[in-house]
């Protein structure tokens, strides 16, 4: 009896790496995008400043500050009234919730316990917890319908800044940094204000370049003075001895980085003590908000202790962006906003705190033309339930299904609602913006597209979208 008399049909098909398995294999891989182009390797070590950089389309934006709220500021008691929660106070609640911390959970409805009034010609309705956003209605737009989905903060921050609710990835800052450089060589591109009450959570992962090179990285200033540490030379090295120390400096660098092509921290290291030598006195007059008039000072609050703080970081941002810094984000403390419980108490501070600084930032921008080439960013990482958490200290637990968030600025409407929660508040129920929607419709306004800014990661080009489900939310653009 021959070998082919016990050839079966399996042998055949297990034999034939190119025969119809194989075939079949790689139909299903095309279809599956596998057979990609591959990357083709660098034959030149690719080099990485801070320079002003084409974009892919004439962009609207120059300049954005984000306003951080960590924690999930309540949407429900702020930006998004819901008649639904007076009719169900206190009764339980008709659905499904999914909670944080089942423990503390309760299933009892809470109607805001404050109430709402429309602001502005646009009719916005506000909570009187915002008095002063109220003032702004006409110049914002609002979206009520913010969803990542992602029940934890830190990965809902990550997914807010990074576009995945992972840790190891850039976050937006960085991102528009490699992508546009920066209008001034003085500064540096991207700077985050942090809060003298504490790092938020995540601590310098909210400003990270992960794997962009390091010349991406935010710039931390400091709440207090001073601002950026060991940025004056001692008094006997100051004049011509620091330059000549400097200059000869430079040369070693120069020397040590040519001998070590495509070393990108080393190279990032040497332009950030070239960028320190240059802030000196450009960063010294920056940070000064002495020399502001007094009723600058009063618009932003800086007479009074609730809002002295907020309002020093929000006009220092608003310098920082009239200098040619292309990413400021200003931070609140910790979970200023993550109210479990206390909230009756804690999150009326919370407004004060922010609320007066952040509509004067909005009108100093417009009243010095900056917000035609600005965009400003109010919201935190998730929104809160419809239902008490922690009986004896009221308070909620997160929601990241459906939140509220606003924008003003460049290329936006102005005095505009967009999308909508249930009834309820708990979820998004129509015209959803995601986290990857946010960033796509961000970069477009930068003249960004999303698709065509990446960067070359372990043979892979990732994205701030990263290949995930997005669209440019064009119905809120102007």
């Amino acid at each position: 009896m021959s070998s082919l008399d016990h050839f079966t049909r399996r042998h055949f098909l297990a034999s034939q790496a190119m025969g119809i398995g194989g075939v079949a294999l790689a139909w299903l891989l095309n279809e599956e995008k596998a057979f990609d182009e591959p990357v083709r390797p660098e034959l030149e070590p690719r080099r990485f400043d801070l320079t002003p950089k084409q974009p892919h389309h004439p962009p609207r934006a120059r300049a954005m500050i984000s306003l951080w709220m960590q924690g999930g500021p309540s949407h429900l008691d702020l930006l998004d009234p819901k008649p639904a929660l007076k009719r169900y106070n206190g009764t339980p609640f008709p659905g499904e919730i999914k909670y944080d911390n089942p423990a503390e959970a309760s299933a009892k409805v809470l109607a805001s316990p404050w109430r709402f009034h429309k602001r502005g010609r646009c009719g916005m309705e506000i909570s009187e917890l915002l008095p002063n956003l109220g003032e702004i209605a006409d110049d914002i737009t609002l979206i009520r319908s913010m969803q990542t989905g992602v029940n934890n903060h830190n990965q809902s921050i990550m997914a807010l800044n990074t576009g995945r609710p992972v840790p190891g990835r850039p976050v937006l800052g960085s991102w528009l940094t490699y992508g546009l450089g920066s209008e001034s060589q003085n500064l540096p591109a991207y700077v985050a204000l942090t809060d003298p009450g504490g790092l938020p959570i995540e601590g310098v992962h909210n400003w990270s370049n992960a794997w962009l090179p390091a010349i991406f990285q935010g710039t931390v200033v400091r709440p207090r003075e001073p601002r950026i540490l060991n940025l004056d030379p001692p008094p006997q090295l100051r004049g011509d001895i620091q330059r000549g120390y400097l200059e000869y400096l430079s040369r070693l660098n120069r020397a040590h980085l040519q001998q070590r092509p495509g070393e990108l921290d080393l190279e990032a290291r040497i332009a950030s003590y070239e960028l320190a030598a240059r802030m000196q006195l450009a960063a010294r007059e920056a940070l000064d908000i002495r020399s502001e008039p007094d009723a600058t000072r009063r618009l932003y609050g800086l007479d009074d202790p609730p809002t002295q703080d907020f309002g020093s970081r929000c006009l220092i941002a608003r310098r920082l962006v009239e200098r040619g810094v292309r990413f400021v984000q200003v931070f609140t403390q910790g979970q200023l906003w993550d109210h479990h419980g206390g909230m009756l108490g804690a999150l009326p501070a919370a407004c004060r705190k922010i609320d007066r600084p952040a509509a004067a930032l909005v009108k100093d921008l417009k009243r010095r033309g900056l917000l035609d080439t600005t965009i400003v960013h109010w919201g935190g990482e998730m929104g809160r339930l419809p239902v008490i958490q922690n009986e004896a200290n009221v308070g909620r637990d997160h929601n990241p299904y459906g939140f509220s968030s606003w924008l003003a600025g460049v290329g936006l409407k102005a005095g505009f609602v967009y999308g909508e929660t249930d009834e309820f508040g708990h979820h998004a129920a129509r015209n959803i913006v995601t986290h990857n929607d946010y960033h796509a419709t961000l970069l477009h306004l930068f003249g960004l597209d999303y698709r065509r800014l990446v960067f070359s990661h372990n043979a892979q080009e990732q994205s701030l979208v990263d290949k995930q489900p997005c669209r440019i939310v064009h119905d809120v653009l102007a």
